[in-house]
């Protein structure tokens, strides 16, 4: 099997567990938060960086591959892998949400999704054969299902067609996945009611992969409605296979998620705030760029162990960014990857040692105070 999953902790009380993903370039401890490499690169960090923050696996974008620079040129590099230098583990989406948040520009219908580039205009049509065709090409460890990500919000009736035609795609997706080294996994649609999240589980479960995403949430609901879906989905999913919670890359959201029994993460928000100035802390945002910043020699977090908070001060920082230099952004991105990594360390630890309840407690105590430093 080209993936496989060993639960090795469940905490009582809570859904929250610990494991290890075993893939094909090596383990992945879970609970995991996976940066983000849209375009086969995580802005600002390269390979030795984010392997030196701990990160064991990372997300690359299909739809955008596909476009640029183009699935079989990486093929011809050797894969993924070998273009972007990254010996960790890869997880690949379908491009789904990413073609449906085009709008006026893509039409959706039963064979694929025919859409103008947002690059130059060009049409392509990606079907759910076409997707596999592009993943297997790129060579990751982990593929996902091309499904429809429906908008937030959305009538009833739109969803239970929706979610139904993911699942005859992702059959089409499964009767087309060839490469045994890689796991493709589904996502379970549904919207934002409870009753379509449980049958759209129920039909993909039916279908037997070897992991489960939970798709179309974080798009704009609110977070007590996406608890609310976790909560009815999660419970029906097999205890021995992973389960990724797509798009959730806040400290709160990503503890919650643990709680509800998710293993797996990813989200372009970390560094993409990186890139605005704003930096993440175990007890809120800080807008480095803010002029307060100018003359505070402290470093952006005082009980951070990171290399930036070893070297670096928020005056120097704030420097940076003003003047457009580079490493400023470089050094936000860095911290903020490292705070996500450490603090999914630390869960994962609480879960072994059996302090995750206690931990748990306290991180829902400090999500109420203010977000700005």
């Amino acid at each position: 099997m080209a993936v496989s999953f060993t639960l090795e902790k469940e905490c009582p009380g809570t859904g929250a567990r610990a494991g290890i993903l075993h893939t094909p370039h090596g383990d992945v401890p879970t609970p995991v938060f996976m940066p983000v490499g849209t375009q086969a690169t995580v802005k600002g960090m390269s390979p030795g960086e984010l392997q030196s923050i701990g990160a064991r696996i990372i997300l690359s974008n299909t739809y955008h591959l596909y476009l640029r620079p183009g699935h079989e040129l990486i093929r011809a590099a050797g894969g993924l892998h070998k273009f972007m230098n990254w010996d960790g583990a890869i997880l690949t989406d379908s491009g789904g949400f990413q073609v449906f948040s085009l709008g006026a520009m893509r039409r959706i219908k039963e064979e694929g999704v025919t859409f103008r580039s947002h690059i130059d205009g060009s049409e392509h049509t990606l079907t759910p054969e076409k997707v596999i065709e592009i993943q297997e090409a790129l060579g990751a460890d982990i593929i996902m299902a091309f499904d429809e990500c429906a908008p937030y919000p959305a009538d009833r009736d739109y969803i239970k067609d929706s979610l139904a035609r993911t699942t005859r795609w992702a059959e089409r997706c499964r009767a087309a996945h060839r490469k045994r080294d890689q796991a493709l996994f589904a996502i379970i649609q549904g919207g934002m009611y409870p009753d379509l999240r449980r049958e759209s589980a129920r039909q993909l479960l039916a279908l037997d992969f070897p992991g489960y995403a939970v798709g179309g949430l974080s798009v704009g609901e609110p977070a007590d409605l996406m608890y609310e879906m976790l909560e009815a989905t999660v419970p029906l999913l097999p205890r021995d296979k992973p389960r990724y919670l797509m798009g959730v890359g806040t400290v709160d959201h990503l503890a919650e998620g643990v709680a509800r029994g998710i293993d797996m993460f990813d989200c372009v928000l970390p560094t993409r705030i990186a890139r605005n100035g704003m930096v993440m802390t175990r007890h809120g945002y800080l807008t480095v760029r803010n002029r307060p910043f100018a003359d505070d020699f402290r470093p952006l977090e005082e009980d951070c162990g990171c290399y930036v908070c070893r070297n670096y001060t928020r005056a120097y920082i704030r420097h940076l960014i003003k003047a457009n230099e580079i490493l400023g952004l470089r050094l936000t991105t860095y911290h903020n990857l490292h705070l996500i990594a450490s603090f999914m360390a630390g869960i994962r630890e609480s879960i072994i040692n059996g302090s995750f309840p206690e931990l748990y407690r306290e991180l829902k105590a400090r999500f109420g105070r203010g977000k700005e430093d």
